[in-house]
This record gives C-alpha cells, structure tokens and sequence, in this order.
C-alpha cells in the first residue's frame, strides 16, 4: 500500500469515528500517524530516483514575498505592477510555469517577490507543481494570497487547507511548548497551566508514533493535539499572510466593503491600479522590518541609506548586517531615536534598536 492509500485510509477512519471523550485517544494517535505520512509524502527520505524539476531561485534582497493563489487570479498582473518585472499575462490558466522574481523597492528596502505558478487543489499531493510551489512558499517571510473577488468564497479555504497539509501555519505563532529529547529516563511531561486537549497519555501516545521514547515534554499553554504534533515534527513554517482580492471592479461595492473588512485582508484592482499603494504599505508593515542609519564620529548621519533589520534585533544584529566580523570589536555603540533613553545613549551588544535609529559603532 503506497503512502496516498494509507493517507486516505486514516482520513476515512477519521471520518467515520465519532468525536468524544472515548475516542479522543484513538483520533489523536490516527491524527499523528497522518502528519507522519503526509511528511514522508512531501519529504521522501530516499534521495533516489530521477530528479525532478524544481524551480529555486536564489534568496535576495531584505525579505522575500511569495504570491500564491489559483491560476488566473492575477498574480502575474500584480508583480508587473508594483516592481519593474514583467511576467508573463494571459487570459488563460497556467500561464506562469515558473517562479518568476521581482524586487519591490520600499524606503531604501529591496523585498524580493516571487510570482508561483498557480497552485491547485491537492498540491499537498504532489498534483501539478504544488510540491515546489509549496517548498519555496515554505522560505518566504510573508505570503501574499491572491484571490479573485467575483469568484467563489472557497478558494480562501481550499488554499489554507493546501498549505496546512504541508506544514505551513498562516497568521499564526508556534505553540509555546517544548520536546527535548533524551537518551533514557522515559517521558516525562509537566505543564504550567490547565490543560484540556493534552495529557501524558496522549503525548505517550503520539511521541511512541515517532519512535521517541525518551523525552522532556513542557507545556506552557493549552495546546491542542495538532498543535503537540507540530512541536514533535518540528519544520513547521509559521508564516504571516495577506489575503488580496483583486478584481474588485468586477463586484459589487457591498461586495467590496465586505471582504475589505475581514481580518488580514485587502481589497485591489489591478487593472484599475486600485488601492496598490497600500498594498505595499501593508507587505511592508506586515514584514516587521525596521530602517536604521549609521553614523560616523564627528560626520552627520547617513540618511541616504538605511539598513534594514528585523524588527527587534540587537546592536549584535546591526554590527552583523555591516559586516560579521564587527561585533567582535565592538567597545559600545552609541544610538540617537526612540531606543535611546537620551541621546545620544551609549549601548552594547544587546539593546534592541527601533525604527529610524542613529547608530555609531565604536571598535576596540
């Protein structure tokens, strides 16, 4: 029996075993066994065979936006629009056979924008492309849902159950809680809350499914049992995302108001060139980058260039974008701006820089 088989299998099982208290064992361990499977589907761990055609394209830039969405949804439209690429445009579906990249420039920022091929139902299958599609949407920072306003409200839910199926969580952050495991001693579970999906037999049952028998089990929230599974499996990609609905010239101004108004989304028209300056203000604040300037003894601050940074890192992370042997030599630092207490105000290696700071490094 090939992996497919046996996932439709337990997704059988599943669906004909009633959901309660004298079952909700017996879920869990099925629910551990088709994480499992669906890994090993998208993961083989066997390197034979012929290599397939994969379309990898090298990261750049300060981060990197990854369109996603059905074909024919306007992906293409839209990163001719906000960068200077061209991708190719039809009327027709499948037009983009490749990722096809772009740079969209923002305040002295370089974001790197990935139009995907068009991704349909059960690329968590391998169907179509969706296994490389989904693999390079897993490096993005932030995902850019693209949908088509004047079509059906499901298309929102069939692409999130594709990118749950691979281990991609959107909108979402990682379950506060931890599994390390040991060489002996058994399992050993402790919570520092009340919990109502979780206990030692259950995590006994799921971390036995993955061969480990030895391990430190630390929950620090109610988490649920899908969410115990992610801990386990640990590549989980948890991802912010933006839902786009373009073509909002086609519907109705009721229609508009409405799906402008559900969380995380926007509103856009790519033929009419509606609402894409907020548009990349939304990926912009959605990325969670900061601008910091650099500043020399006794010169002005450089304002003409900005390094751009995560949004909390450390003098340590300013001296490493500059160069990665600077942190090493650094005496203090001395910042101007919001983080500063008073300006300037002299710092080390872990203060956490804000946006628009003036730093002047001082080595050794």
């Amino acid at each position: 029996m090939g992996i497919l088989e046996k996932i439709q299998e337990i997704e059988f099982e599943m669906r004909r075993t009633q959901k309660n208290k004298a079952t909700e064992y017996h879920l869990g361990l099925l629910k551990g066994k088709l994480a499992k499977l669906r890994h090993q589907l998208l993961e083989p761990q066997t390197k034979s065979g012929p290599k397939g055609e994969g379309f990898d394209v090298l990261k750049s830039g300060d981060a990197r936006v990854a369109f996603i969405g059905f074909p024919s949804v306007g992906k293409s439209t839209l990163l001719t629009s906000i960068t200077k690429t061209k991708s190719e445009v039809a009327s027709y579906e499948f037009t983009t056979l490749t990722a096809i990249p772009g740079v969209l420039e923002y305040d002295g920022a370089e974001i790197q924008v990935l139009d995907l091929p068009g991704i349909i139902e059960g690329a968590a299958q391998g169907k179509g492309r969706g296994r490389q599609v989904v693999s390079v949407a897993k490096t993005a920072d932030l995902i850019l849902m693209v949908l088509d306003a004047s079509k059906s409200s499901d298309q929102k839910q069939k692409l999130e159950y594709e990118l749950e199926q691979v281990g991609i969580r959107l909108n979402r952050r990682p379950p506060n809680a931890t599994v390390t495991v040991k060489k002996n001693g058994g399992i050993k579970f402790n919570h520092t809350v009340p919990l109502t999906h979780m206990d030692y037999k259950m995590a006994y049952n799921i971390l036995h499914e993955y061969k480990i028998h030895n391990a430190d089990v630390m929950l620090r929230e109610d988490i649920t049992v899908d969410d115990f599974i992610d801990v386990v499996i640990g590549n989980r990609r948890y991802i912010n995302c933006i839902y786009c609905y373009n073509k909002i010239d086609s519907v109705s101004l009721e229609e508009v108001d409405r799906l402008a108004h559900l969380p995380h989304s926007i509103v856009i028209s790519c033929e009419l060139k509606l609402n894409l300056d907020y548009l990349v203000e939304r990926i912009w604040s959605e990325l969670n980058l900061l601008r910091i300037y650099t500043k020399r003894k006794s010169e002005m601050p450089d304002f003409s260039e900005a390094l751009i940074v995560r949004k909390g890192s450390t003098i340590e992370q300013v001296c490493n974008q500059i160069h990665r042997s600077l942190a090493e030599q650094l005496r203090y630092a001395l910042v101007w701006g919001r983080s500063a207490k008073h300006n300037p105000q002299r710092v080390s290696l872990t203060h956490v820089v804000q946006e628009g700071d003036v730093v002047s490094i001082v080595t050794k």
